[in-house]
C-alpha cells in the first residue's frame, strides 16, 4: 500500500509540473488572440530602463506601470496590422530605404569597426621596440626600391646581421647610426601598414616582405616586446654639467651627483635632496616630482632608465642632453580594462585606422562580388562634349541623356550599371550638382557608388540571419507604424478651432502674464575704492553712460555702456536692483554684486500683468494642441480596448525576474 501511495504522489506532482508554465511562459498580459508572456515582458522592460540590473531592483508598481503602457503599445501594432499597414507601398519603401542605410552602418560598426577597435585595443596592451631600414622612392622607382629590399632580406636570410646593412643602405639618417633602431612603438600611433607588419614580426627577427609606406620601402626587425605600462610617475633630481658661470664642469658635476646617489642609498631622503641640489626648477619646488608621463614623452636614456625601475627603486646616474639625473620611480599606472579605455582606443582608432579598414574591406568585396569597370563605356560617355551634359535634374530629358543611357559602365555581382544609376543616386548630393559631367567626375562617382554597393550587398547577406538587427528593424517598423496611427487617430482629428482657444486663455489667462521687467546701465568694478569713486564722480554730475563706456570691468558690455538690455527681474538680480528704484534715469547706491560691486541706472522697467489674447495665441495654441492630444489619444485607448478586450494579470508581475 506504501507502494502505491508513493506512486500515487509521484505522478500528481508530474502532472501539476505540468501543469504549470515555465518561467518565460508565464502570461502577463491578454488582448484579442494574441497575448503577452513573461519572457517579452522582461525583454522589453531591461531595455526600457536600460539594463536588467536595473530591471531586477525595481518595484512592483513600476512593473504594473509599464505593463499598462506597452499592452497599449501592442495593441496599437495589432490595429496597425489590421489597418494594412505591411502592405502601405510607401511604408515599406521607406523600410527597405532604412534597412539598406542603417545596414550598412550596422554592418560595419558591428563586424568591422568593432573588431577593429578591439584588436587595437589588444595590440596597445604591448609595445615593441623597433629597428627599420628604409629605402626611399624618391630617388628609386618603387619597383628597384622594393627589389633592393627583398635583396637585403636575402642576405639576413643568409647570415649578415642586420645592424651592418643599416649603417650600410638606410636612407632614414636619424636611425642610421643606431643599427636603425627607433626605439618603443605603441599601436594607433604610427602608419597603420607600418604598426601591421610589426605586431606580426615575432621578436628577434627580421619581417620576410618589405613593408611600402608614404616614405618609401621598410625593412622591419622587432628587437623587444613587453606588457606596456601606459604611465609612470617619477622623480628627479638634475644636475647640469654647467658651473655657475655657464661654463663646462662636467666633472665636477659627476662627482656631486655621485655623492647625491650615496646619501641617498645611504638613507637620505630624495625629495629633500631635490629640492635642495636639483637644477630642474620645475620640479625642484616640488621634491623632484614631474608627475605622470608615458613613453617617449622624456629624452630617450631618460625614458628607458625610468621604465625600467621598479615602484620605489632608484637609478644609478642618467646622462641626457640636459645633464645628469638621479631619477625614483613612484607609481605606474596599468594598462586599464576595455570598458575603461573603450572611447579613447576608438578615438584613435577612427583617426588611424578606420579609412584604411574601410578600404580594405571594399576592396576585398569588390573582388569577391566580381566587379567589373567598363573602361570603353566609360570613355564612350564623357567624349560627348559638346552636349555640356551637367549632373542635374534636367539630366533626365537632356538629348545627351538620351545618347547614353543604354551604354553600361561597370557591373558587380553580374548585374549592370548605367550613368542613369549613377545620377539617381547621386542627384540630392548638393555636393556633386550642377559639376560637368567629364570622366574625373564619372570615375568618382563610380568608386563611391561601387564602395557604398558592395558593402550594401554584403550588409544584406551577413545580416539576413542576425537577430540583434532584426530586432532593430522590428523597432523601426512598429516607430512606423505608431506614428501613422497617431496621424490618423490623433493629429488628423485635431481641431484648432479658434473660438475653443479663445476660451481656454478666457479660463486661465492668469496664466499668462509678463513678468516684472528692467531696462539698465551698470558701472562694475572687483575693487570698492574704485566703485566708490565713481560713485562720487556721478554726483558731482559725471554722465553715467560716459562713466559706465570708460570705467566698467565687464569687457563684453564696455562698447554698450553697461547696457545689459531689458531683463526679467526674477532671473537678475541686478534687474530687481534696478526695478527697485522709484524713477527712470535714477541710479543705486554702490552694492556687493558677484565678485565686485556695481551701480545700476534704471532705464526702463514694465510691470508685470496679464497677456493680451494676441500676445498669449501661440501659448495657449500649444496648451490646447496638448489638451486635445491627450483627449484624442484617450478616446483612441478606450477604441483598442473595446476592440481588443485587455485582460492584465498583474499578480504574476510579482515572479518577474526570478527565474531560477
Amino acid at each position: 500500500m506504501f507502494k502505491k501511495l508513493l506512486l500515487i504522489v509521484g505522478l500528481l506532482t508530474i502532472m501539476l509540473m505540468s501543469c504549470t508554465p515555465k518561467h518565460s511562459e508565464i502570461l502577463v498580459a491578454k488582448y484579442g488572440d494574441d497575448q503577452i508572456q513573461m519572457d517579452e515582458f522582461e525583454k522589453a522592460y531591461a531595455k526600457n530602463v536600460g539594463s536588467l540590473d536595473v530591471a531586477k531592483k525595481d518595484s512592483v508598481d513600476k512593473l504594473k506601470d509599464f505593463l499598462d503602457l506597452y499592452s497599449v503599445y501592442k495593441m496599437k501594432l495589432k490595429d496597425a496590422a489590421s489597418r494594412g499597414f505591411d502592405k502601405d507601398s510607401a511604408t515599406t519603401d521607406e523600410l527597405e530605404s532604412y534597412r539598406k542605410t542603417i545596414g550598412a552602418s550596422y554592418y560595419l560598426e558591428n563586424e568591422l569597426y568593432e573588431k577593429g577597435i578591439k584588436d587595437l585595443y589588444n595590440k596597445r596592451s604591448e609595445e615593441l621596440r623597433i629597428s627599420h631600414l628604409l629605402i626611399r622612392t624618391d630617388t628609386l622607382s618603387v619597383v628597384e626600391a622594393e627589389k633592393k629590399c627583398e635583396d637585403i632580406i636575402d642576405r639576413v636570410n643568409k647570415g649578415e646581421k642586420f645592424e651592418d646593412l643599416v649603417k650600410l643602405y638606410t636612407d632614414d639618417k636619424f636611425s642610421k647610426d643606431k643599427g636603425g633602431d627607433i626605439y618603443y612603438i605603441t599601436a594607433g600611433t604610427i602608419i597603420p601598414e607600418f604598426e601591421d607588419a610589426a605586431y606580426s614580426t615575432p621578436v628577434g627577427t627580421v619581417n620576410p616582405t618589405p613593408v611600402k609606406t608614404k616614405y618609401g620601402y621598410h625593412i622591419i626587425k622587432v628587437t623587444n616586446k613587453m606588457k606596456r605600462i601606459p604611465q609612470i610617475k617619477a622623480s628627479h633630481i638634475l644636475i647640469r654639467t654647467q658651473d655657475n658661470e655657464g661654463k663646462p664642469d662636467s666633472v665636477g658635476k659627476l662627482k656631486l651627483t655621485k655623492e647625491l646617489l650615496a646619501r641617498i642609498k645611504g638613507g637620505e631622503d630624495f625629495g629633500k635632496l631635490a629640492s635642495e641640489y636639483s637644477d630642474d626648477p620645475g620640479s625642484k619646488t616640488k621634491n623632484g616630482e614631474l608627475g605622470y608621463f608615458a613613453r617617449r614623452q622624456m629624452v630617450q636614456s631618460f625614458d628607458e632608465a625610468a621604465f625600467n625601475l621598479k615602484v620605489g627603486e632608484v637609478s644609478d646616474i642618467v646622462e641626457s642632453r640636459f645633464g645628469y639625473h638621479i631619477i625614483k620611480l613612484l607609481d605606474k599606472k596599468q594598462y586599464p580594462s576595455y570598458e575603461d579605455e573603450k572611447k579613447q582606443v576608438r578615438e584613435l582608432y577612427e583617426k588611424t585606422r578606420k579609412n584604411s579598414d574601410r578600404d580594405n574591406l571594399v576592396k576585398s568585396l569588390s573582388e569577391e562580388m566580381g566587379y567589373v569597370l567598363y573602361e570603353n563605356g566609360l570613355k564612350s560617355i564623357v567624349v560627348q562634349d559638346t552636349f555640356n551634359a551637367a549632373l542635374s535634374s534636367n539630366y533626365w530629358e537632356s538629348d545627351y541623356r538620351n545618347l547614353v543611357k543604354d551604354t553600361d559602365l561597370f557591373e558587380i555581382n553580374k548585374v549592370k550599371y548605367s550613368l542613369d544609376d549613377l545620377v539617381e543616386s547621386n542627384i540630392k548630393n548638393d555636393k556633386n550638382i550642377g559639376k560637368k559631367i567629364n570622366q574625373q567626375l564619372v570615375r568618382s562617382l563610380v568608386k563611391t557608388f561601387k564602395d557604398n554597393k558592395v558593402i550594401e550587398l554584403k550588409a544584406s547577406k551577413v545580416l539576413a540571419k542576425n537577430d540583434s538587427f532584426t530586432s532593430l528593424m522590428n523597432e523601426y517598423k512598429n516607430g512606423i507604424y505608431i506614428f501613422k496611427l497617431q496621424e490618423e487617430e490623433v493629429w488628423s482629428k485635431m481641431d484648432l478651432d479658434s473660438s475653443k482657444i479663445n476660451s481656454l486663455y478666457e479660463q486661465t489667462k492668469k496664466n499668462y502674464v509678463f513678468p516684472d521687467q528692467a531696462e539698465f546701465l551698470e558701472i562694475f568694478s572687483r575693487k570698492d575704492s574704485l566703485i566708490n569713486e565713481y560713485y562720487t564722480q556721478l554726483q558731482s554730475g559725471e554722465d553715467f553712460e560716459n562713466l559706465a563706456k570708460k570705467k566698467t570691468e565687464r569687457i563684453k558690455f564696455k562698447t554698450k555702456a553697461g547696457n545689459q538690455g531689458m531683463v526679467e527681474i526674477s532671473k537678475s538680480e541686478l534687474g530687481k536692483q534696478a526695478f527697485s528704484l522709484d524713477n527712470i534715469g535714477d541710479y543705486s547706491k554702490v552694492f556687493k554684486y558677484s565678485n565686485g560691486w556695481s551701480i545700476v541706472k534704471l532705464l526702463n522697467k514694465i510691470e508685470s500683468r496679464e497677456k493680451t489674447f494676441a500676445e498669449a495665441r501661440a501659448e495657449v495654441t500649444s496648451k490646447f494642441q496638448d489638451m486635445e492630444s491627450l483627449r484624442l489619444e484617450k478616446e483612441y485607448k478606450t477604441k483598442l480596448e473595446k476592440t481588443y478586450n485587455p485582460k492584465l494579470f498583474y499578480d504574476e508581475l510579482k515572479n518577474a525576474y526570478k527565474a531560477n
